[in-house]
């Protein structure tokens, strides 16, 4: 599996939110950092399914 950097942060309402550079427009949140991470992994998997689908490579 491809590495990409997350970056997390938390906001003022402590609900953390994630973002990876190298894919634009992703973005995921949780209140808890585990469910994060959960969420992280399923949905970079998702995101790259739907762009190889359209054609698209990440890299």
């Amino acid at each position: 599996m491809e590495e990409f950097t997350v970056i997390i942060e938390q906001g003022e309402d402590g609900i953390y939110v994630a973002s990876v550079p190298e894919l634009p427009g992703y973005h995921t949140q949780a209140e808890m950092l585990d469910e994060l991470n959960r969420r992280i992994k399923e949905e970079i998997e998702l995101y790259l399914e739907v762009e190889a689908e359209k054609g698209r490579e990440i890299t």
